[in-house]
């Protein structure tokens, strides 16, 4: 056989395969087998680069190379649906419904309502050319090479009869026993576990790496089709017709003509729902002939031919062992109930947050109690109650908020206003240290994106760096591996450090992780006072009279520069090169031309991005906000702006300036 004519045959295999075994559940080959022919696909490909593919299935594992996502419009906006918790609405829509098509029969739709991460998938002439996120609605991240690496999503369709060009949209998903490993892995390094699968999976497809996203396993449900070449009329007949090109489309999809049979659906999969691999919270309800739809017509922000139905949050009793406290960057105390294990939306539970003091406080709860835990849309779920009447005399004594930090033994302090405990020896406390070089590390204080929490754990352990200065210390040498197979990797991250000294001193007072001051106050600072100088000695009255700048971020910024400690290492960070003040460039762009006045951005743009222009309204003193009240000052509008936005600026009397009239204004 000839070697393209082979490339071709193991391509084509394992795309079937993929689909029986993500799409259908039915394997026919072991996962031994499979893996050997991806192999052969690889070294066959490594061989013969000038027939490469970007739909082969060796591209499913993704890439290490840095994904910086790209905005993009839809082509028809992406809505929300508007949410019930109870039948009577449901039997409201329903008679909507009829009254919309004045007696017309008709067909609902109902489907489970997956609780993940909306994606808009686009084919032509059947292979996939862009996966974009839901964002605004009007436009999304282009997440393409992402969405490539989710098995069960086909790069190319299965059989006959698709359109030319199609768009077909779903909800990527994290499957419970994804959600759980990764969970599990994350506490055993001891970083923030992610709330819920939904999350998990937002967070993963926003990854810049693409190989993260292909070892986390995302699935995908596909819901809805459009396109000017759909020819069915019903919404139910399409996703079946979808179904046999090679998409995963919900097998908890079924046709109904009565209130009744609506009722019936949400009563089945309220309680089987538990037995599903991904989480769902709720049903959606839609009117299945498009003509139908298109009859009834949408609101300002939803359908009028759909609703989606909410599941209420689910609650289990189980007997509280023991509370532990938890140390966090800021050095905020929280404590975290263990419990015995208990069955909750399709996990296994140990361990729910009491969030503060206070709650605890409320809850009256001790040792040994039967407590009621609830998840709403959270996996880390809440003890919402107790139940006094169990107790008895194996109850044991009162949980006590503690008074010192439990890892370094540091008196705890709470500062006014705030519900939280702290930790105040933010300079030598482990977690703290820990966490702010992480936080100094991230994408929006200083991009030092080579490094991670494991590598920090990992050089902090060793000794290499007990601060943030330290990072610029570390040479090749150190962390190459001792037989030096890390060397690639080491001069990576020695660069990425190096190259952080370019940062904007706006990010880099942000990077600080002063307490309470946040990438918007760490703006407002930064412009300001202009130099790190001149904020380290500001004066408490001078803090207090900058627009956005309260009692509290005052007092934190004057308490971290009072601390030798962080003087120190301030001025280390300069001798490393790391921006102390504006540049001539943000110097010249600042002026006060937008002083006192509140800006809602909206739309597509085309001479600068939706940030960029955010970005400028700030540095001339304008506010950016994100909601049209009477206070508005004007709206900033490209194109595809918001139908309720514009309706309710024309309600108001809020002006509308376009990009150029922007411009203008600011020169």
């Amino acid at each position: 056989m000839e070697t393209k004519e082979q490339i071709e045959r193991l391509r084509s295999e394992l795309h079937r395969h993929n689909y029986n075994y993500y799409v259908l559940n039915a394997p026919e080959i072991s996962d031994m087998e499979f893996d050997r022919m991806m192999r052969d696909l690889q070294e066959l490909e490594n061989a013969h680069p000038e027939w490469d593919d970007p739909d082969s299935p060796t591209k499913r594992v993704g890439s290490d190379l840095n994904n910086e996502f790209v905005q993009v419009s839809h082509r028809y906006p992406m809505l929300s649906l508007s949410n019930t918790y109870n039948k009577q609405e449901v039997a409201d829509f329903y008679e909507r419904v009829q009254s919309g098509l004045e007696g017309e029969p008709f067909e609902i739709c109902c489907e489970m309502k997956y609780d993940g991460l909306s994606i808009s998938l686009t084919y032509e002439h059947g292979r996939l050319v862009r996966a974009v996120t839901r964002g605004d609605g009007t436009q999304g991240d282009d997440v393409t090479e992402n969405v490539k690496t989710i098995r069960c999503i086909p790069l190319r369709l299965h059989g006959t009869g698709y359109p030319e060009e199609f768009e077909i949209r779903g909800e990527i998903l994290m499957p419970w026993t994804s959600f759980e490993a990764l969970n599990q892995a994350r506490e055993e390094r001891e970083e923030p576990l992610f709330a819920n699968p939904r999350n998990a999976a937002s967070g993963t497809l926003k990854s810049k790496n693409s190989s993260v996203v292909a070892q986390r396993r995302l699935d995908a449900y596909l819901y809805s089709l459009l396109g000017e070449q759909i020819s069915a009329d019903g919404h139910f007949e399409n996703l079946e017709q979808a179904r046999t090109w090679g998409f995963k489309i919900s097998d908890g999809m079924k046709k109904v003509s009565t209130l009744q049979g609506i009722y019936d659906f949400i009563d089945y999969w309220d309680v089987e729902r538990r037995n599903l691999p991904v989480a769902t919270d709720g049903v959606v309800l839609k009117v299945n002939s498009q003509r139908q739809q298109r009859a009834l017509g949408y609101t300002a922000k939803s359908p009028r031919w759909a609703i989606a139905y909410k599941f209420q949050a689910e609650r289990a009793r189980t007997r509280l062992n023991t509370v532990t406290f938890q140390v966090g960057r800021t050095g905020a105390v929280t404590p975290v109930a263990n419990m015995d294990p208990v069955q909750l939306a399709g996990t296994v539970v140990r361990r729910a947050t009491l969030h503060n003091a206070d709650v605890m406080k409320q809850l009256d709860l001790h040792i040994g109690d039967m407590v009621y835990v609830e998840k709403g849309g959270e996996i880390i779920p809440k003890i919402v109650g107790v139940d006094t009447d169990a107790r008895g005399k194996e109850t044991g004594e009162k949980a006590e908020f503690i008074v010192h930090c439990p890892e370094c033994g540091a008196e705890l302090v709470r500062y006014e206003g705030e519900a939280a405990w702290y930790c105040p020896n933010d300079t030598a406390c482990p977690p703290q240290i820990k966490g702010r070089i992480e936080h100094f590390i991230s994408r929006k204080a200083m991009n030092i994106d080579s490094l991670g929490p494991e590598t920090v754990d990992e050089y902090y352990r060793r000794g290499l760096i007990r601060d943030v200065a330290d990072l610029y210390d570390i040479q090749v040498e150190q962390i190459n591996g001792e037989d030096g197979t890390r060397e690639k990797s080491a001069r990576k991250i020695v660069r990425s450090i190096a190259d952080s000294v370019k940062v904007p001193f706006e990010r880099v007072v942000f990077a600080l992780g002063i307490r309470f001051v946040g990438e918007i106050a760490a703006k407002t600072l930064a412009r300001h006072f202009r130099t790190m100088e001149a904020l380290a000695s500001a004066s408490l009255d001078e803090l207090l009279q900058i627009n956005g700048i309260g009692t509290v971020i005052a007092e934190s910024v004057i308490r971290y520069f009072a601390d030798e400690k962080n003087r120190d290492l301030v001025h280390r960070l300069q001798e490393k090169g790391v921006s102390m003040k504006l540049s001539e460039e943000e110097l010249r762009a600042q002026s006060d031309k937008l002083a006192g006045r509140s800006i809602v951005v909206s739309g597509v743009f085309s001479h600068h991005s939706r940030d960029e222009y955010k970005t400028m309204i700030e540095q001339h003193g304008g506010k950016n906000v994100g909601s049209i009240s009477a206070k508005t000052s004007f709206v900033l509008a490209g194109t595809n702006m918001g139908p309720a936005k514009l309706e309710k600026a024309g309600k108001l009397g809020i002006p509308i300036l376009s990009e150029d009239e922007f411009l203008k204004m600011i020169e």
